[in-house]
Parts: structure tokens; sequence; C-alpha cells
């Protein structure tokens, strides 16, 4: 009579066990998806919170084939997606579309489907990393990887692939800003081969011959910081400031 009633336990005990194991995977994954979804909607959420603000940095530009010193910028960006740069006397210094340098841009529309992807040891911190597929087939940025402190809600790193200017990286840091989703500076890295200058930009060339300045520029990769020194941010802004004048 024990020994049977010890035998059904024993059964019992193994089907639970093995209905366990086969629901492990599921449950893990299912968890680990709600975990995906809750920190883009919280690194959305804070990012989003920042509609328009106007910034004063420095610029530096490391590209073989232009000339552009350390300049004093004034930093535009409004809600949804328009971003400028000027310098000193009115000059616009990047170009538009292409590189994004905004990450409030990046997740705006939330129209990706975001996937974990581990995590990885970066510049001595602890990131998660997540993929960002974009929902519309047409969209020119193929693919980006977010290298993300989740303790903090921060961006710090991101690599994007895009259809029409290749691959482009992005490291941030952060300070007194960073409850915004702001950064202190910004590092741009792009493949300069790669990258298509749109029409009517105003970047400068260094001087020389034409013969000089059709030659393929000894180095392909350019280098974009920017040192944020302060922000005004949700004062709202004109629509002349992203007019182009």
């Amino acid at each position: 009579m024990i020994s049977t009633l010890l035998r059904k336990m024993c059964l019992h005990s193994m089907r639970f066990l093995i209905c366990f194991l086969l629901l492990l995977p599921f449950s893990h994954d299912h968890l680990q998806a709600q975990s995906v979804d809750e920190v883009v909607k919280s690194l959305r959420t804070k990012l989003l919170s920042v509609k328009d603000y106007e910034a004063v940095g420095k610029l530096k530009t490391d590209v073989a084939f232009l000339k552009i010193p350390l300049s004093t910028v004034r930093i535009y960006y409004r809600y949804p997606d328009q971003f400028r740069i000027k310098k000193e006397k009115g000059v616009s210094i990047l170009p538009k579309g292409g590189i994004n340098v905004n990450m409030g841009t990046l997740l705006s529309l939330g129209n990706q489907t975001a996937l974990a992807s581990g995590r990885i040891n970066w510049k001595g911190s602890d990131l998660a990393v997540y993929k960002l597929i974009p929902n519309d087939p047409v969209s020119d940025v193929v693919l980006t990887t977010l290298y993300v402190d989740d303790r903090q809600m921060l961006i710090r790193k991101t690599i994007t692939t895009t259809r029409e200017n290749g691959t482009y990286e992005m490291e941030m840091d952060y300070g007194k800003f960073a409850k915004w989703g702001l950064p202190d500076k910004t590092v741009v890295l792009f493949n300069t081969k790669e990258y298509k200058l749109p029409k009517g930009i105003t970047f400068e060339y260094d001087p020389g011959t034409s013969e000089k300045k059709n030659k393929q520029p000894s180095s392909t990769k350019g280098r974009i910081e920017l040192y944020y020194e302060n922000y005004e941010i949700n004062k709202g802004l004109k629509n002349e400031v992203f007019s182009g004048k």
C-alpha cells in the first residue's frame, strides 16, 4: 500500500518536473520579450519628454576631404525629426538626412520590432544589447543596435545600418542632462566612402586644384564630435529655425 502510494507520488512529481522543463524556455522567452518591450518603452518615454531643445556647444570634425576646424555651434531639435546644427554666422554644417545624431528621432515613431541580443561590458559598464528592426519595408534604416544602460535608462552606443549611407556608429557620454536622455558628448563614426553628401550642403572643402579635389581621400573614416555645453529644453522653437536661412 505504502509502496504504491510512493510510486504514484513519484510519477506525479516526474510529470510536474517534465511539464515545468518544457514550459521553462517559453516562460523565459516571454519574460525576456516583456523586458525588451519595457526597456524600449522607458527609453522612448524619457526621450519623448523632450519636445524641442536649443543647445550651445562645440563641433569637431575629422574628415580627410573637409576643412572644418573646431567650431562653436548651436544645435536645434524639434519633435519628431527636425534637427539642425548651425555654425557661427548662421552656416549649416551638417547635411539633412543620412546620419542622425538625435536619439529622440530614432525612437520617436516606435514603428520597430525590438529584440534582445545579450549583454556586453563596454568601457567598464554592463550594457544590454537590443536590435531594432523597422517594420516599414521602405525605411532607409535597415537595422539599429542599441547598447543600453538599463539601470539609468540611457543609450550609450548605437550602430545603424542604412540603405543609402552605409553604417555609422554613435557613442554618448552623459552628465547633468541625463534625466532627459540628452548627452554631454556625442561621437559619430562613419565611412565617408559610403556616405552620400546631399546637394546644396555647406561643407567647406580643402583648398587646392580641382584635380586634387577629385582625388580619392587617403582616409575613408569620418569622425564627428559634438560637445554640448548647455541645453534649453521645451521652450518652443520657431519654424524659421529649421528653414535653412
